[in-house]
């Protein structure tokens, strides 16, 4: 058991919030997009990483519910360092090429997206 705690406190969290413009759909689109994309995929097939909806860790009043969600990608029993920072990068890749998708195949802009480290302290 003080195996599985020590491996939690080594899991690494990289939270997506999606400005208020995002609509409904677009935390379920974008969790299903990054799951496809080929460096995460792998990952997620070997049970190394999770992508999971989770409550804002900063949220706004009077913000419609569903708004206030975040993207939680949890790399689990976290890799060193610059593994971990090529995921920080592979996922923001990955939001960008959703958003220009979004743009082409919806109607208006797509949301702006803040990719950010959970715990930038613990980064090294």
């Amino acid at each position: 058991m003080a195996d599985q705690d020590s491996d939690r406190e080594r899991d690494r969290e990289i939270r997506i919030r999606l400005d208020r413009t995002a609509g409904e759909r677009d935390v379920g689109a974008l969790m299903a997009w990054l799951a496809r994309e080929e460096p995460l995929e792998e990952l997620l097939r070997a049970n190394r990483l999770r992508i999971d909806e989770g409550q804002s860790s900063e949220p706004e009043p009077g913000v419609p519910m569903g708004v206030g969600s975040e993207i939680v990608v949890v790399l689990v029993g976290a890799a060193a360092g610059p593994v971990f920072s090529q995921l920080v990068q592979d996922i923001r890749r990955g939001v960008d090429a959703w958003r220009t998708n979004r743009r082409d195949v919806e109607h208006g802009p797509s949301p702006e997206a803040d990719v950010r480290v959970a715990n930038p302290d613990d980064d090294g």
